[in-house]
This record gives structure tokens, C-alpha cells and sequence, in this order.
């Protein structure tokens, strides 16, 4: 018997030897489609090749592509576990020509295929085709050699498929098995088409006209085809299974939950075994593909599939939490082909618990008090709104949960009720908000996050996608469209772009439709935690509400934001344990160029310690250690040691940001042995050697306690070492030595320059004693019975002028000194009084005598010697002559 995991592989297989590129699968969040939830089909990837929008370097593809339906239009969550082949998760094996061949090749192509290299029995296929598709009809007679009993013409949109109202569209041709007389059901088209016998395993689209609005359609210059094998369906078929749920790609996981809850897989209760099975699929590559459970949108739904789950394990009996245990049967069984399962395992297994746990306590006290407020009411009486409201608001129990349980009771929910309650609740928190005291702006996002709701943030697993437009504001106010050359803020559905949070901040780069329309964005900011707004100027076009965007982030410029807030994290903890555990952080800056990290500790940081935490955080960068995130509760992750970060805001789940190695640097490290494990919602590098290089520039304090380094990283850090490197090479060409002579050189300069500068001291001191270079008063002469000497000196250094005058005093034994000092035309003056005669005069007083004459104001000093200055050098003079007058 064939496995699924073989069969897939024939299927890439035979098309890649016949020319086409093997394309791995996209992830379930459409990139391209903002109309789209989730990827629903193989040819998602490829719309805009098949629209001409983008080119690629193959015009033949192949994919094994994960798909899910389980919100929008394309929903088949309630009926999956109770049918033989519903899902939310399933594979599309698909082959696509992009202009290349068309129905010919095709249908020879899936023929030889199926029953040749799948070797089914030809007598057991027939295939449908529209019903004006004269072409298709031929060509199956031709290449298969089918009768006309067995090419079935459909005349409805079921064989007729479009991308929209507009665009490329074309005729359908399926291929069905017939299980049998022994299942119930006719072939297709028949009135009891809906039975099990007749089963669709591929489905061919021929892509050949373009529609216009108003109904024209012209055929395309270049014809192109989009197939679609459902690997279950096809696996049932070759595997002899009539129900999907019994092929090896959902049986193992249906046995493991069967072991853990010692339930029969095939009793009674198989159902809820086929949920668990097909729900852990569709939960888990979510989680892979970077979706998280939340309260809207993708992580909303991605909840509801989860907790639909976990209510079946409740079903089952199962008392601890059963999901996560299931996980590792799931790996083994398809981790091979899409090795994002083996990357994110750790994730998807703290997240199904956590969700999981928390759930078994909403939902044993939930169904406790819907039992009570049902077993109130009448045989399909339905339940209050205001009943379910209560257990949603009060006690976290989800409506669509409850309208689950009343539906298996046969009972309905009085949906007006509820929804009035939910408005009135609305109603309060707008009034609250209103007298918050916040910015009357504010109440715009309030607003507008009630109408458009949280924006799905992409940007963690890309930095390009596709989105919608759900709201523009502009000079403070929603509009409903913005002209060229106008300042706005826009709103998406989802987005790639960061909003500026936890020190990072947001992200630019480009919003354009396909008109041409181009918006530059130059900040994205967080409104209500939740909405990314996109804040910038329209360049040229026109925007509207409802439009379709590419949106483009600045790579580069996210790469070093990337990197920059990924070396927060590795130097907090080398601080740690260079510093000690009283490090916290205290704030950061994650910009492009620099990291700004603040942190507490009461002294400044020694070069040994700076160097030393350098040498750690570079370690862990060489180490290139994987980068992983885990989904945790804040408390749970603290526990498990986790560190949180200074100012972050944490909801009921947290990112987890494990990275490094401990074993680099010796350190004893965080649990699972990463050097950091911190809690952060940021965008960070994939390895660590993606930082490139740390380099710390500045330590300084920034408050009592609190220190601050500024580093660089990767190119700009490489910047500044290359600058550093020029500086000392230049110095090292001044100084005539080599480079790694510089600092000798220039200590022995220093001690050169000390001891000229002592002995041109010593010789001004000289020359002021004896009167000579340029002294232009002569020795002491006596004033009032006392000795004054004085001297007015040209380019002496105010700073030598006090040394002088003790010398002096020392020369005239008893008496008064004055010196002036003549400098770039300003004056400095020191009187001196020897301390016989500081009794009778004082050196204070006589030194504001003499600053008067130069343009001074008061001076300073002591009895005994003072000092003053003024910005008029030509009447040095003047000032010793107002000196002598004082003294007189």
C-alpha cells in the first residue's frame, strides 16, 4: 500500500521530470490575496503569474500545496469529524502551465498519471466536462479513450470556474472514482450526485478567457492551466478507503488520541477522534506559518479550531491536556516534507497547552452553568442572549461554542439578544474611553478599532504582502479617500509592517495599487495595541477604502532593526553576568543605525567589564545559534525563566524569544540551554550570526542608577571600527612610528611636554623677578612706607601668575606684588600681601581697585592674594597705577 508521504512524492516527481519546477508549498497566510483568510486552493501562490502581474523564470510549476478552510465563505468547520472527507487542513496536489501547453497536455498528462504511475483501473474512472467545451470532450475520447457514457457535460458554474467577477476564468474537466455499487450514490450530474460512490480526485482548470464587466469575455492570447488533486481524497483511493479518515495521513494521530483517552477510534465516539485528528493538522501548521491564537481575525479562527478540538477531548474524557501529546505523531508523519513542523514543534506544543489549559477551566465552567440555564428552558426553546453574552463576557466561554452546544441539543440562540448586549457593552466602553482624559484623537482609533477591528500582523514571517485598505484618516478625521500630495495615516487588514513598540521602532517603505497609486509610509505606530497605522504621505494617485495594496517594508531597513533588537536581548544577559542579577533594563531604542540600551547599576561600567561584555555578546553572534519563539502565558514564561522586558505591555499570551548558546561562552545559560530568553513581541533575526558584529561606543549615566550604552552592530559597527582604524593610522603617520607604537609614542610625548612646560615656568618666573622680558615696571619701589612691586607681563598663562607672585612676595620680604598678564588682548590680574601687612591691606580690595581700570567686575580670593580679570589687555597699566592709588 502506498503512503501518502509516497504518494506525494510520485506526484512532484512525475511533473518535475516532465519540466516543471517543484514549488514548495506558501504559507497558509496569503501574501498576494488580502481577500483571502487563508490559502484555500493550489493556484493562490500563483495568481498574480496567472494575472501577468509578476514573472518568474519557469512557465511550468508542481506543488504540494497546505490549504485550509475554516473562515469566509470557504468554511467547513462544522461538518468535519461527521463526513468522509470535510477538513479545515488538507494538501492540493496541483500542476500549473503559465502560457505554456494547455488542455492537450493536461488531460494526457493527468491520464498517464492516474492510471498508469497510480495504476487505478481505467474501468472505474469517468470525467465531467462543461457543457459547451466540445474541445475537452474530444480530447478525452482521443487520449483516454473514454466512450461518451463516461465524459459527463455540466452545464453549471461547477464546471465553469472564475477568479472573480472580472478576470481570467475558464471550463472545468473532474476526474471521478467510482467506489462501487456497493456505496450509495450516482455519477455526477444525476440526481443522487451527492452520494459517496461517484468521488471528484482532480479537478482541471483551463484557464482561457478574460471577463469584463457587463458579461463580455475574450479568450487570452496565452491559455494557461490550474490543477488541483486532493492528497487525502487520492490517498483514499489508492490506500482502498472509502473515508479519508481512515488513509495513514489521519489514522496515526486517530490511534494516538485513541491511546491517550482509551476511547475506541472506531466506537461511538469516533468523531470526536476525527476532529482531534484533523483539527491538531490545521492548528499546528497555523502555528508554524507564524498564526497565534487571539480575539480577532486569523488568530481567532485559529482559536476556534483549537478550542473545537479541545471540547472533543473533553468529550472523550480525556483530563489533562491531550493535544500537545499528539504533536509528535503528527511530525513523524509529515515533518519530513514540510520541515517548518520540525522548526516550530517547540511552538506548536507550549502553544496547544497553554491554549488547552487555560480552555478545560473556561469550558468546565461554562458547561456547568449552560447546562443549568438550559435545563430551565423547553424542548428547542432557545437559549437567552443575554444567558450567552453572560458566559462570554463573564466567563470567557465563546458564543460560537455555545451555539456549537445548543445546535447538538437541537436548540437555537436568540442572536438579537446577545448582539444587543454586546452593543450596549460597546456603548460603555466608548463613554469610559470619552472621559479617559486621553487626546481627542483617540477616540478615532476607538472608533475606528470598533468598525475595522486589530490588523493581522504578517511581518514576522514576511516583509511584502497584499492588503486592503479598511479605513484613512487625515488632519485627525476618517476620509474616504486621499489625493496626491496628502499627509494621511492608513489603515489595513493585515500588514507586514512593525509598529513601533517595546523600543523598535516602526517600519517604512512603500503602499501601491495597481494603478499606480503610490503611498510612502515613514512611520508605523500601534494604536490600541492592536491596529498597525501606516503614517506617511501619497506621492502620486489617488487612495480610496476597499482598495488592494502591495505593501512593501524597507528591507534593509528592518534587517538592522532586526538586528539591532536582537543584540538587546544578548547584551542584557551578558550584563548579567558580567555586572550581576541587579541588572534590569530600564529602556531601550532599537533604530536602524544604533542600539540604545538602558539599564540599572550604581557605578560606571570599567573598560575590563565593557570589554568583557563585548567578547560574550560577539561569541554568541559567531555561535550563529538558531533563534526560536514559543507562545506562553507571562507568568508561566517568568517562571520558566524567561526574562521580561522594561515597559512592554503583556496580554494573556506572550512571545518567547529563546537565542544563542550558553555552552559559547560557558555561562550556565537559560532553559533548553539558549544564552537569552526573554519575553517580546519585536521582529528579530533568524540565527544569531545575522547581527554580523556588536561593538559598544558610549557608556554613560543617564539617571541616579541608571547607565545607558549606545552600540552598533553589523555594517555600522564595522563603520566605526574602520574609522576608528583611519584615525589611529593617521596618527601613527603624524607621529612618524608604527601603529602598534602609538600609545608609547605619545606617553613619552606627554612626559616631553610636562617637563618643557615646567621649565618655561621656571624661566617666565625668572624673567618676572628680574624684570626683564618684557616687564615694563621697574624692581619694588615704596608707596605709603611699604614695598610694591609690579609687573605687567606679556603671554604667561593666568594659571602661572599666583606661583609668581610668591615668588615675588618672597623677594620683597615685606610689601604688596601686582602682576598683569596680557593674553589675545585680555587681561589677568593677581595682587599678593605679605602676611605682615594683611592687617593693614587687603589683597581683595586692591585687586577690584585694578579690574576696574581693565573692564572687570569684582575678583576674589583671600587676604593675602587675590585674583581678577577684564577683557581690556591695552590697560594692564592703568590697572597697576589704580593699585598703587589704593594703596596711597
Amino acid at each position: 500500500m502506498a503512503s501518502a508521504n509516497d504518494i506525494r512524492t510520485k506526484f512532484l516527481e512525475y511533473f518535475g521530470r516532465h519540466d516543471h519546477e517543484i514549488v514548495a508549498s506558501s504559507p497558509l497566510v496569503p501574501r498576494n490575496d488580502p481577500s483571502l483568510m487563508f490559502v484555500n486552493s493550489g493556484m493562490v501562490q500563483f495568481k498574480n503569474v496567472f494575472t501577468g502581474a509578476e514573472h518568474r523564470d519557469y512557465a511550468r510549476a508542481t506543488t504540494s500545496q497546505k490549504c485550509v478552510r475554516a473562515g469566509g465563505k470557504h468554511n467547513d468547520l462544522e461538518n468535519v469529524g461527521y463526513t468522509a472527507r470535510h477538513h479545515t487542513f488538507f494538501e492540493m496536489l496541483g500542476n500549473f502551465s503559465f502560457g505554456d501547453y494547455f488542455k492537450d497536455v493536461a488531460i494526457a498528462h493527468a491520464w498517464t498519471l492516474v492510471t498508469k504511475e497510480f495504476g487505478l483501473d481505467p474501468a472505474k474512472l469517468l470525467v465531467t466536462v462543461y457543457s459547451e467545451d466540445d474541445e475537452a470532450a474530444a480530447l478525452w475520447k482521443k487520449i483516454a479513450g473514454l466512450g461518451d457514457d463516461r465524459i459527463i457535460r455540466i452545464s453549471t458554474s461547477d464546471n465553469f470556474w472564475q477568479m472573480g467577477d472580472t478576470g481570467p476564468c475558464g471550463p472545468c474537466s473532474e476526474i471521478f472514482y467510482d467506489h462501487g455499487p456497493g456505496i450509495p450514490g450516482g455519477p455526477p450530474g444525476s440526481p443522487d450526485e451527492d452520494g459517496d460512490r461517484f468521488i471528484e480526485i482532480w479537478n482541471l482548470v483551463f484557464m482561457q478567457f478574460e471577463q469584463f464587466e457587463g458579461g463580455e469575455r475574450t479568450s487570452l492570447p496565452r491559455p494557461s492551466i490550474d490543477t488541483g488533486m486532493g492528497l487525502e481524497r487520492i490517498a483514499a483511493v489508492l490506500q482502498g478507503k472509502h473515508d479519508n479518515y481512515d488513509t495513514d495521513l489521519l489514522r496515526a494521530i486517530i490511534e494516538a488520541s485513541a491511546d491517550l483517552t482509551s476511547v475506541d477510534p472506531d466506537g461511538p465516539q469516533a468523531a470526536s477522534h476525527k476532529v482531534i485528528a484533523d483539527h491538531l493538522r490545521a492548528s499546528s501548521f497555523l502555528i508554524a506559518d507564524g498564526v497565534l491564537p487571539s480575539n480577532d481575525g486569523r488568530g481567532y479562527v485559529l482559536r476556534r479550531i483549537m478550542r473545537r478540538a479541545m471540547r472533543h477531548a473533553h468529550m472523550l474524557g480525556a483530563k489533562d491536556p491531550l493535544m500537545h501529546r499528539l504533536v509528535p505523531t503528527l511530525v513523524a508523519m509529515m515533518g519530513n516534507h514540510f520541515q517548518e513542523l520540525r522548526r516550530a514543534e517547540a511552538l506548536i506544543t507550549e502553544t496547544l497547552k497553554l491554549e488547552e489549559t487555560r480552555f478545560k477551566t473556561t469550558l468546565d465552567r461554562g458547561l456547568k452553568l449552560l447546562e443549568e440555564e438550559t435545563g430551565k428552558l423547553g424542548t428547542g426553546e432557545a437559549l437567552s442572549g443575554e444567558v450567552a453574552f453572560t458566559l462570554y463576557d463573564t466567563y470567557g466561554f465563546p458564543v460560537d461554542l455555545t451555539q456549537d452546544i445548543l445546535r447538538g441539543q437541537g436548540r437555537p440562540l436568540d442572536q438579537a439578544g446577545f448582539d444587543a448586549a454586546m452593543e450596549r457593552q460597546r456603548a460603555q466602553a466608548r463613554k469610559a474611553w470619552a472621559g479617559s482624559g486621553e487626546m481627542a484623537t483617540d477616540k478615532v482609533w476607538f472608533d475606528l478599532h470598533e468598525t475595522v477591528g486589530a490588523t493581522d500582523f504578517l511581518g514576522y514571517e514576511t516583509e511584502r504582502a497584499e492588503g486592503t485598505i479598511t479605513a484613512l484618516v487625515a488632519d485627525g478625521v476618517p476620509v474616504d479617500s486621499v489625493e496626491a500630495g496628502q499627509e494621511a495615516m492608513v489603515l489595513t487588514n493585515q500588514t507586514p509592517f512593525y509598529g513601533e513598540s517595546g523600543g523598535q521602532q516602526g517600519d517604512t517603505g512603500w503602499l501601491m495599487t495597481t494603478d499606480g497609486a503610490r503611498f510612502k509610509v515613514t512611520d508605523t505606530q500601534k494604536k490600541l495595541d492592536d491596529m498597525h497605522v501606516h503614517i506617511g504621505v501619497l506621492e502620486e494617485g489617488r487612495l480610496d477604502k476597499g482598495d488592494a495594496l502591495e505593501m512593501t517594508v524597507a528591507g534593509d531597513r528592518r534587517s538592522k532593526l532586526r538586528a539591532n533588537h536582537s543584540v538587546t536581548h544578548l547584551a542584557h544577559q551578558a550584563l548579567r553576568e558580567v555586572l550581576g542579577d541587579h541588572v534590569t533594563q530600564k529602556g531601550s531604542l532599537v533604530a536602524p543605525e544604533t542600539m540604545r540600551f538602558d539599564f540599572s547599576h550604581p557605578k560606571p561600567m570599567t573598560e575590563e567589564e565593557i570589554e568583557e561584555v563585548e567578547r560574550r555578546v560577539n561569541a554568541q553572534i559567531r555561535a550563529n545559534a538558531g533563534v526560536t519563539t514559543r507562545l506562553m502565558t507571562p507568568d508561566d514564561a517568568v517562571e520558566a525563566g524567561a526574562l521580561a522586558l522594561f515597559g512592554e505591555k503583556y496580554g494573556e499570551e506572550v512571545r518567547v524569544v529563546s537565542m544563542g548558546d550558553a555552552a559559547a561562552v560557558g555561562a550556565p545559560g537559560r532553559p533548553g540551554g539558549f544564552y537569552s530568553v526573554e519575553l517580546c513581541g519585536g521582529t528579530h533575526v533568524g540565527r544569531t550570526g545575522d547581527i554580523g558584529l556588536f561593538k559598544i561606543v558610549d557608556e554613560a549615566a543617564v539617571s541616579a542608577g541608571v547607565r545607558r550604552l549606545t552600540c552598533l552592530t553589523g555594517e555600522a559597527a564595522m563603520r566605526h571600527l574602520r574609522a576608528q582604524q583611519k584615525a589611529l593610522s593617521e596618527t601613527a603617520s603624524a607621529l612618524r612610528t608604527a601603529v602598534n607604537d602609538v600609545p608609547n609614542r605619545v606617553v613619552t610625548l606627554l612626559d616631553e611636554r610636562k617637563k618643557l612646560e615646567r621649565e618655561i615656568s621656571e624661566l617666565r618666573r625668572k624673567l618676572a623677578a628680574g624684570g626683564g622680558g618684557g616687564a615694563q615696571a621697574p624692581a619694588a619701589k615704596e608707596i605709603a612706607g611699604i614695598k610694591f612691586a609690579s609687573r605687567v607681563l606679556d603671554g604667561v598663562p593666568p594659571k602661572e601668575l599666583k606661583p609668581l607672585a610668591d615668588q615675588l612676595k618672597g623677594e620683597v620680604g615685606s610689601g604688596v606684588v601686582a602682576l598683569v598678564a596680557v593674553n589675545d588682548g585680555k587681561a589677568s590680574l593677581v595682587v599678593g600681601v605679605t602676611d605682615d601687612l594683611t592687617g593693614k591691606y587687603d589683597a581683595v580690595r586692591l585687586v577690584r581697585a585694578g579690574a576696574e581700570a581693565i573692564g572687570g567686575k569684582g575678583g576674589g580670593g583671600r587676604p593675602d592674594m587675590a585674583q581678577a580679570g577684564g577683557p581690556d589687555g591695552a590697560a594692564a597699566a592703568k590697572a597697576v597705577a589704580a593699585i598703587e592709588a589704593a594703596l596711597s
